[in-house]
């Protein structure tokens, strides 16, 4: 099975969602995996960067993780922009979140 077979997981959820705006930002600013890495190797692997920048589905905190250590990354650099996680995954923002006491609510009323 070839990796474009594989975007699909037996769950039916999407796995690659192509290259992201992450990998364009991280291009633009000179910074590159290690850079990130470096920053925060407990937390991130060069592994975890590469396939962020390449649209491999990540977790909501490893998105998360990204964006705190790409904008680390940039005011280390002089550079005051800050991005967010929406800015850089263009995927996961269509759903809308309740809170749990909402949750059994809503269920209720139905």
């Amino acid at each position: 099975m070839t990796e474009d077979e594989n975007a699909v997981a037996h769950d039916g959820v999407e796995r690659n969602f192509g290259v992201q705006p992450l990998d364009a930002i991280m291009l633009e600013h000179g910074l590159d995996n290690h850079a990130l890495v470096e920053l925060r190797p407990v937390d991130l692997s060069h592994k975890a960067v590469q396939r962020a920048r390449k649209g491999r589905r990540l977790t909501p905190k490893m998105k998360l993780r990204i964006t705190e250590v790409v904008n680390t990354a940039l005011q280390q650099r002089g550079i005051e922009r800050k991005y967010a996680t929406r800015e850089l995954f263009n995927y996961g923002f269509t759903m809308r979140f309740a809170e749990p006491a909402q949750l059994g609510r809503d269920s209720e009323a139905n």
